[in-house]
């Protein structure tokens, strides 16, 4: 019981005394309950990060919003940069001078840095610099499924795979200490899982960011020439064995079991947690976890699998730690069977569950094999209803929508959708959405659509935020090759999905200044776009006009719908039914707003709990039946 209310203990100060710090007499020690995320954060922190830079996306934005919320004297530089390749760049050229810097993305954001991470791996860094990927298995809220494992063997720098809250508060920091030690940027790879999860964590709240000397000019360092590449490219692949050796004695990849057993489960990440809940204390089975993927731990490996007949690998997504194991085997011929991916024994896509898990643990020590049956079984217990996702009651972005769908009724159009809240316009009824790709490429999907039947009208449709991370240059691309496409910024003030952020055109920074706002409209006209109109969706039939008067230019134009996001304004208006009603259903039929429902009588209802007074329905009711309540 006492354990149990430690462990709901929120935040808890105490203060000891510390003969060996130097530079203060008193180490603040805060205990606190957090999510995964946020013990990364407050752990690198405690490593005395000096620069944090990143770029929102799910699961990793609470990483870069924790840090801001304990930088109250502003000691470490904390910025959303406008896409993760600026992430990436900032925090190399403050690693340049020494200082210790955290970039943080989603997996697919490593698509965007890769270009400066892979010659940065080339050039190695000063100041300890991890990156921070977060994987998505599932996926959860992303397109793909991208395993980051095989990213920092590509890019062959290392990877550290924590297993655990705690674990990844501790381990970020000896992340600090590899980059540092090698001179390499290093991945740190947590999972959904591990980023949402909660624990109690442990920390000196006195700790203070590193000091650092400042840059010193080397251009036989710092520039990247082919002949530094290829000196460079034998460097690493020198070095990396020595890595892996180091990586056979840390502390985080562990072995537990009996020696002599002839079974073995390979595990790492959040699966390892799942493998150790049914593996439990028993000792008849050897549990190997690795925590550092690449480069892979050998010597650790083979100490730990001696006299090991039969392996079973259970990892999430990409049989990474499977095919390192069998390369392993064949490298120093051992005679073991291994069992994963490749055997189909571990799932091939997907998260894992932990009931899942355990049935596949539980077939392989019983020698049965693992059945579709199992599968059935292990599954039965967490089969839950299906709710698809829905844009928000009274979200800005229905209206923007609605009113191009209005205005292009009877024409054939195109409707190029983008990466953020709106993607959910493909939702019925609105059915807004022809394709999604990738941050950026509406606008560009838009113009191959156009080069391919340009008797069609063509619509790109980007965020505020996605506008000024890939957005432009997908403009500038409209304008130099003569594309006739219409631009829709659906300008909602924030970073909404991902939980609001700011970027470059709310005003604020994560410094916690207030900034000039840069201008999409300065910018679009700048470009040189044919014209651009502002207006609010919410205003229908005006909105309706604008798209229709933007129909009839040709080149590139662009409507920049402006309305906050609901979650922002956080609206107090409601509407209401009135018995004008005529039960015809078209505020529901056409607007899909969840707030709107059919009562027993037929007639529509409005849920006062989810109604935000947006008057849209009220718009399209062709009885006038909705009002203000």
């Amino acid at each position: 019981m006492a354990s149990f209310l430690m462990k709901c203990i929120l935040k808890c100060d105490i203060i000891v005394s510390c003969a060996s710090h130097t530079d203060r007499e008193e180490l603040i020690v805060k205990k606190e309950y957090v999510m995964g995320n946020q013990a990364i954060a407050i752990g690198a922190l405690a490593a005395g990060v000096n620069v944090a830079t990143g770029y929102p996306g799910t699961p990793s934005s609470e990483i870069i919003d924790t840090i801001a919320a304990h930088n109250k004297d502003k000691n470490v530089h904390v910025e959303w940069s406008v896409n993760e390749k600026a992430a990436m760049e900032v925090a190399a050229g403050a690693s340049f001078a020494g200082a210790r810097c955290l970039v943080t993305m989603k997996m697919m954001g490593l698509n965007v840095a890769s270009d400066a991470l892979m010659s940065l791996a080339y050039v190695g860094v000063e100041g300890g610099l991890v990156v921070v990927v977060c994987d998505d298995p599932g996926p959860i809220s992303s397109q793909t499924e991208q395993d980051t494992r095989l990213f920092g063997k590509y890019c062959r720098i290392p990877v550290f795979d924590p297993a655990s809250v705690e674990e990844a508060f501790e381990m970020i920091k000896d992340a600090f200490e590899y980059s540092e030690k090698y001179h390499t940027p290093v991945i740190f790879r947590p999972t959904t899982r591990i980023d949402h999860a909660y624990a109690e964590i442990e920390y000196d709240e006195a700790v203070k960011p590193k000091e650092y000397a400042g840059f010193v000019k080397n251009s036989k360092r710092f520039v990247i020439f082919p002949r530094l590449s290829r000196m460079n490219h034998e460097m690493i692949e020198k070095r990396n064995p020595a890595i892996g050796d180091d990586f056979s004695s840390y502390k985080g990849n562990v072995a537990t079991g009996k020696a002599g057993n002839k079974k073995a489960v390979l595990t790492g990440g959040v699966c390892y947690a799942y493998s150790k809940e049914y593996i439990q204390d028993r000792d008849d089975v050897t549990l190997v976890k690795v925590a550092t993927p690449h480069p892979f731990p050998e010597k650790f490996i083979l100490e730990s699998l001696k006299g090991v007949e039969e392996v079973l690998v259970v990892e999430e997504l990409y049989p990474y730690l499977e095919d390192e194991l069998i390369f392993l085997a064949g490298k120093h011929h051992l005679n073991i069977k291994v069992l994963g991916k490749h055997t189909f024994d571990s799932p091939l896509a997907g998260e894992c569950t932990p009931e899942d898990v355990a049935k596949r643990i539980e077939c392989f020590i019983n020698g049965t094999p693992y059945s579709e049956a199992a599968k059935d079984v292990a599954e039965e217990n967490i089969k839950l209803p299906i709710r698809p996702p829905v844009l928000c009651a009274g979200c800005p972005h229905r209206a923007s929508f609605y009113a191009v769908k209005q205005a292009m009724k009877g024409q054939k159009a195109n409707f190029c959708g983008d990466i953020g809240c709106y993607t959910l316009g493909n939702a019925m009824p609105l059915d807004m959405v022809d394709t999604c790709l990738c941050m950026g490429a509406g606008i560009t999907m838009a113009q191959g659509l156009f080069n391919t039947d340009p008797e069609t009208v063509n619509f790109a449709f980007v965020g505020d935020s996605t506008f000024f991370a890939s957005g432009m240059t997908g403009v500038a691309n409209a304008i130099y090759n003569e594309a006739d496409i219409i631009l829709c910024v659906l300008d909602n003030s924030t970073t909404a999905m991902t939980g609001h952020q700011p970027h470059p055109g709310t005003g604020r920074n994560m410094m916690g200044d207030f900034v000039d706002k840069i201008s999409i409209e300065k910018i679009l006209l700048g470009m040189g776009v044919a014209k651009v109109e502002r207006v609010n969706p919410l205003e229908h039939e005006k909105a309706v006009a604008v798209v229709k008067e933007m129909a009839s230019i040709k080149g590139v134009k662009a409507i920049l719908f402006e309305s906050p996001c609901i979650a922002i304004v956080k609206s107090n208006k409601k509407m209401t039914v009135t018995d004008k009603c005529i039960g015809c259903k078209k505020c529901i039929r056409e607007i899909g707003c969840p707030a709107l429902s059919v009562g027993e009588d037929g007639k529509v209802k409005i849920d006062a709990l989810t109604c935000t007074g947006c008057t849209l329905c009220a718009q399209v009711c062709p009885t006038d039946a909705i009002v203000n309540a």
